[in-house]
């Protein structure tokens, strides 16, 4: 089967082809599939042009042209797509550059001749109550991308979704449930790493540590110090390491703020960014981690990386009950669910944890097999061929 798969941005910055697209990718090429993967890169222009191959898949950032002519981009892309002659074309969000794509291979479909079927992907909600709400995006670009995901989810062969949450609001636009298909992010082999690095790195010895692997904008930046107040009662010389860098500059002020203000500053340690290849290490050094979730549309609609990550490398986690959380986690045998927003709820699961060695170990082992066993990418890969199979039907 000849697959192209469209972006709406590269590999880097923005975490959905690195994350989602290109692990799908490197699977069906690796079953024997031809794939394209095909992206502009909006945040990266310098890269314009450049093709390379990973694991078996052929990549392309299309090239840009000057500024003022990026309008001509999603033609760009579906010209490249065709030429490539593919079974199967899959547009990633349909936002921007990709959700313009889409738009007009749906409408060229309709001219003639059908010699590609159309797959749409939802990874995230974009409209109102979702990333438009974050984003500081021009009121015009708000309404665009609104109406683009309104219209991309109901014109397609086939929709995949990575949660739960995106599958019942498909559902809530007339799709039909037969063209929805749950597709939530899986994981690879999770390597061992060397906690002990991490440990010296820091200057932490036996110290029980609590792993906050975060971009911060899914909850307010002060719960997890919160938690942390509560858990010292407890557990008097836990530390906390933060893995990752904030989103938004604004949390990430708040948060080093809110550090001098409880005067944890001795408490916590910052790592920031951490290249993937370094992630085991700090997985391994953690004795717990902390994955806080807000009630809201955004984090109910999102299918998070960074826990399936953190599940999968066995690190026992204690986590709001929201969304793809209570799909991942099966509580106490897989990790522990707190009610949302419940401060002192996670400072007191953290702490059982800590004080239960054997509890700790059997949820980590859990966590990490039941990753292997429904949410490694290889089976979500054969899932996802299912679909597009499913989609040589006519079109209903």
């Amino acid at each position: 089967m000849r697959i192209v798969m469209i972006g709406p941005f590269g590999l880097a910055p923005k975490g959905t082809m690195r994350a989602r697209a290109l692990p799908l990718a490197r699977e069906l090429a690796a079953q024997g599939h031809q794939i394209l993967l095909l992206m502009p890169p909006w945040h990266t222009p310098t890269e314009a042009g450049r093709q390379w191959e990973e694991e078996g898949v052929s990549c392309e950032y299309i090239p840009l042209g000057p500024r003022l002519f990026w309008g001509v981009v999603p033609l760009a892309l579906v010209r490249r797509a065709l030429r490539w002659q593919p079974d199967i074309i899959h547009c990633f969000k349909p936002k921007g550059f990709s959700g313009f794509a889409g738009w007009l291979l749906w409408h060229l479909s309709k001219l003639g001749k059908r010699r590609f079927r159309l797959i749409i992907d939802e990874d995230d909600w974009e409209g109102p109550g979702g990333w438009n709400e974050l984003e500081n995006y021009p009121p015009i670009f708000k309404k665009l991308f609104a109406w683009q995901e309104r219209w991309g989810l109901r014109h397609n062969d086939a929709l995949t979704v990575a949660s739960r949450t995106l599958e019942s609001l498909a559902w809530s636009l007339g799709v039909k449930p037969t063209r929805v298909h749950y597709l939530p992010n899986g994981v690879g082999e999770w390597p061992a790493g060397s906690g002990d690095r991490i440990r010296k790195r820091f200057g932490l010895q036996d110290e029980p540590i609590v792993l906050l692997y975060t971009r911060f904008f899914e909850y307010d930046p002060e719960r997890p110090l919160l938690v942390l107040r509560h858990l010292l009662h407890t557990q008097p010389s836990a530390r906390l390491l933060v893995v990752g860098k904030a989103l938004f500059q604004r949390d990430e002020q708040r948060f080093r703020a809110l550090l001098g203000q409880f005067k944890l500053q001795n408490r916590v340690f910052q790592a920031g960014w951490v290249p993937f290849e370094e992630l085991p290490d700090y997985m391994a050094a953690a004795d717990i981690a902390l994955y806080p979730l807000d009630d809201t549309l955004i984090n109910r609609s999102k299918c998070p990386v960074k826990l399936a990550e953190l599940l999968a490398a066995g690190v026992p986690v204690v986590a709001d009950a929201v969304g793809q959380a209570r799909e991942y986690i099966i509580h106490r045998e897989t990790g522990l669910l707190v009610p949302p927003g419940d401060t002192q709820a996670m400072a007191e699961a953290a702490g059982q944890l800590l004080a239960e060695p054997a509890l700790r170990h059997a949820i980590g082992q859990a966590a990490r097999e039941r990753m292997q066993q429904l949410f490694t990418w290889k089976r979500l890969a054969k899932k996802l061929l299912e679909v597009y199979r499913l989609t040589e039907a006519p079109r209903q």
